[in-house]
Protein backbone atom coordinates (compact mmCIF):
# COMPACT_ATOMS: atom_id res chain seq x y z
CA UNK A 1 0.00 0.00 0.00
CA UNK A 2 0.92 3.54 -1.20
CA UNK A 3 1.30 6.01 2.23
CA UNK A 4 1.04 9.11 0.91
CA UNK A 5 2.94 11.71 2.64
CA UNK A 6 0.96 14.27 4.10
CA UNK A 7 3.53 17.42 4.87
CA UNK A 8 4.02 17.02 1.03
CA UNK A 9 0.57 16.37 -0.45
CA UNK A 10 -3.10 16.24 0.54
CA UNK A 11 -4.99 12.92 1.69
CA UNK A 12 -7.57 12.08 -1.03
CA UNK A 13 -10.93 14.18 -1.63
CA UNK A 14 -13.31 13.32 1.07
CA UNK A 15 -15.93 13.01 -1.88
CA UNK A 16 -13.64 9.89 -3.28
CA UNK A 17 -16.04 7.02 -2.67
CA UNK A 18 -15.04 3.20 -1.48
CA UNK A 19 -17.99 0.78 -1.64
CA UNK A 20 -20.16 4.24 -1.86
CA UNK A 21 -18.64 5.68 1.41
CA UNK A 22 -17.51 9.31 1.48
CA UNK A 23 -14.64 10.18 3.99
CA UNK A 24 -13.42 6.59 4.01
CA UNK A 25 -10.66 6.96 1.30
CA UNK A 26 -9.49 10.14 2.79
CA UNK A 27 -9.75 8.73 6.65
CA UNK A 28 -7.51 5.74 4.91
CA UNK A 29 -5.04 8.60 3.79
CA UNK A 30 -4.74 9.93 7.34
CA UNK A 31 -4.69 6.83 8.99
CA UNK A 32 -2.06 5.09 7.06
CA UNK A 33 0.13 8.43 7.12
CA UNK A 34 -0.12 8.94 10.96
CA UNK A 35 1.23 4.98 11.66
CA UNK A 36 4.16 5.72 9.17
CA UNK A 37 4.92 9.20 10.61
CA UNK A 38 3.92 11.51 7.79
CA UNK A 39 0.34 13.37 8.99
CA UNK A 40 1.84 16.59 9.01
CA UNK A 41 -1.13 18.77 9.94
CA UNK A 42 -4.00 16.08 8.97
CA UNK A 43 -5.18 14.40 12.24
CA UNK A 44 -6.59 10.97 11.83
CA UNK A 45 -10.02 10.31 13.77
CA UNK A 46 -10.89 13.78 13.47
CA UNK A 47 -14.79 14.87 13.82
CA UNK A 48 -14.83 13.99 10.11
CA UNK A 49 -13.34 10.62 10.63
CA UNK A 50 -15.67 10.06 13.72
CA UNK A 51 -18.89 10.66 11.41
CA UNK A 52 -18.13 7.74 9.05
CA UNK A 53 -17.21 5.83 12.31
CA UNK A 54 -20.67 6.70 14.36
CA UNK A 55 -22.50 6.08 10.86
CA UNK A 56 -21.22 2.77 11.19
CA UNK A 57 -21.01 2.28 14.67
CA UNK A 58 -17.46 1.88 14.56
CA UNK A 59 -14.31 3.05 16.71
CA UNK A 60 -11.30 5.04 15.01
CA UNK A 61 -8.66 2.25 17.41
CA UNK A 62 -11.00 -1.11 15.67
CA UNK A 63 -10.21 0.90 12.10
CA UNK A 64 -6.93 1.74 12.66
CA UNK A 65 -5.77 -2.07 13.64
CA UNK A 66 -7.61 -3.24 10.20
CA UNK A 67 -5.34 -0.74 8.41
CA UNK A 68 -2.45 -1.32 10.59
CA UNK A 69 -2.84 -5.04 9.53
CA UNK A 70 -1.80 -3.56 5.96
CA UNK A 71 -5.20 -4.41 3.98
CA UNK A 72 -5.99 -2.36 0.83
CA UNK A 73 -8.74 -0.08 0.10
CA UNK A 74 -11.31 -2.24 -1.13
CA UNK A 75 -10.29 -4.45 2.03
CA UNK A 76 -11.02 -1.99 4.16
CA UNK A 77 -14.13 -1.19 2.85
CA UNK A 78 -15.38 -4.71 3.07
CA UNK A 79 -14.46 -4.97 6.72
CA UNK A 80 -16.09 -1.21 7.34
CA UNK A 81 -19.79 -3.05 5.16
CA UNK A 82 -19.29 -5.93 7.97
CA UNK A 83 -18.29 -4.67 11.12
CA UNK A 84 -20.86 -2.51 13.45
CA UNK A 85 -24.33 -1.31 12.46
CA UNK A 86 -25.60 -2.95 9.59
CA UNK A 87 -26.62 -0.50 6.51
CA UNK A 88 -28.26 -1.42 3.33
CA UNK A 89 -26.52 -0.30 0.01
CA UNK A 90 -29.21 2.68 -0.04
CA UNK A 91 -28.82 3.82 3.49
CA UNK A 92 -24.82 4.28 2.57
CA UNK A 93 -26.19 5.96 -0.51
CA UNK A 94 -28.22 8.23 1.07
CA UNK A 95 -25.58 8.94 4.15
CA UNK A 96 -22.92 9.43 1.38
CA UNK A 97 -25.01 11.91 -0.97
CA UNK A 98 -26.34 13.79 2.53
CA UNK A 99 -22.55 14.45 3.61
CA UNK A 100 -21.44 15.60 0.31
CA UNK A 101 -24.13 18.31 0.40
CA UNK A 102 -24.26 19.11 4.10
CA UNK A 103 -22.95 23.14 5.00
CA UNK A 104 -21.26 23.52 8.19
CA UNK A 105 -22.46 27.06 8.01
CA UNK A 106 -25.97 25.89 9.02
CA UNK A 107 -24.34 24.77 12.04
CA UNK A 108 -24.96 27.42 14.62
CA UNK A 109 -21.87 25.91 16.79
CA UNK A 110 -19.79 26.00 14.01
CA UNK A 111 -20.57 28.93 11.85
CA UNK A 112 -18.50 31.80 13.24
CA UNK A 113 -15.04 29.58 12.59
CA UNK A 114 -16.06 28.68 9.51
CA UNK A 115 -17.17 31.83 8.08
CA UNK A 116 -13.60 33.17 8.84
CA UNK A 117 -12.18 29.97 7.06
CA UNK A 118 -14.30 30.51 3.71
CA UNK A 119 -13.43 33.94 3.95
CA UNK A 120 -9.68 33.53 3.99
CA UNK A 121 -10.19 30.33 1.19
CA UNK A 122 -12.23 33.13 -0.64
CA UNK A 123 -15.83 31.35 -0.56
CA UNK A 124 -19.25 32.29 0.05
CA UNK A 125 -19.88 29.98 3.21
CA UNK A 126 -24.03 30.28 3.09
CA UNK A 127 -23.45 28.31 -0.23
CA UNK A 128 -19.97 26.10 0.61
CA UNK A 129 -20.07 22.38 1.79
CA UNK A 130 -18.04 20.80 3.76
CA UNK A 131 -16.43 18.82 1.49
CA UNK A 132 -15.72 21.89 -0.78
CA UNK A 133 -14.03 23.86 2.04
CA UNK A 134 -12.15 20.96 2.89
CA UNK A 135 -10.87 20.54 -0.89
CA UNK A 136 -10.34 24.42 -1.11
CA UNK A 137 -8.00 24.14 2.11
CA UNK A 138 -5.70 21.60 0.72
CA UNK A 139 -5.05 23.40 -2.84
CA UNK A 140 -4.80 26.40 -0.41
CA UNK A 141 -2.06 24.54 1.47
CA UNK A 142 -0.39 22.44 -1.37
CA UNK A 143 -0.74 23.94 -4.63
CA UNK A 144 1.81 22.29 -6.33
CA UNK A 145 0.16 19.39 -5.30
CA UNK A 146 -3.53 20.34 -6.49
CA UNK A 147 -1.91 20.43 -10.48
CA UNK A 148 -1.45 16.85 -10.73
CA UNK A 149 -4.86 15.84 -8.90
Amino acid sequence: MKTKDLTKEPPCSPRVRIRDYVILARAIDKCRAELAGKAGEYHYDCPLDRTLFTFKGITGEEFKEQVRRGRNDEDLGIWVDEHGIAKTPEEIQAWSDSMETYCLYNNLEKRESFVLECTRLGLNPAKTTLFEWLEADDRASFPAAALHV
